[in-house]
């Protein structure tokens, strides 16, 4: 559920009073861990926590308008949840989240990237904290890049390029041709 808010703050008055102060405990967990060089504003309608185009110029992928975004906070319509982008897609961090919750003693219910809750007895505080902490927005721009621009292989030398494979695919072309031939000879025949 979108919020239509533009700033934190009037996202936070527009929840109920129960929802405003599970939000605000989550969010002053994340505050106290975040990175200094990340923000938090209003992105894709819930409370964001991003790399700012100042530190990362290229921004989101999918929109680079958009900062890169990191985590995010909501209310949804049948929970609350907090999105871990800086777990998704690293299965060494998704590993150790999912083990130090289970230690916890408190029932993880997640999603890909989304940790959801009804109340704030159901969120293992500390390892939210040590989630955020353990991803400074250099290292968690060195994986996000890593997975949106791969390296490049490494290319053959020139000498290898010129070798019998170029042949072959010389001589691959002509049974295409052939064909070419073929179906333009039908075509006149109807």
């Amino acid at each position: 559920m979108q919020s239509k808010a533009t700033t934190v703050d009037q996202y936070l008055a527009s929840l109920p009073e129960d929802r405003r102060a599970a939000i605000s405990a989550v969010r002053d967990v994340i505050l106290e861990n975040l990175d200094e060089k990340y923000e938090e504003g209003i992105q894709y309608g819930m409370i964001g926590y991003y790399v700012p185009h100042k530190v990362f110029p290229a921004g989101y992928h999918c929109d680079p308008k958009q900062p890169l975004p990191f985590a995010a906070l909501a209310s949804q319509k049948n929970h609350m949840a907090v999105y871990l982008m800086g777990i998704y897609g690293e299965p060494k961090q998704e590993k150790w989240f999912r083990d130090a919750w289970t230690k916890t003693g408190k029932k993880l219910d997640m999603g890909k990237s989304c940790v959801r809750f009804k109340k704030l007895e159901d969120v293992a505080l500390d390892v939210l904290g040590e989630a955020i902490r353990r991803a400074p927005a250099k290292a968690y721009i060195q994986q996000y890049e890593s997975v949106i621009r791969p390296p490049e292989k490494k290319k053959k030398a020139p000498a290898a390029a010129k070798s019998k494979p170029a042949a072959k695919k010389a001589a691959a072309k002509k049974p295409a041709a052939k064909k070419t031939a073929a179906k333009k000879t039908a075509a006149k025949k109807r």
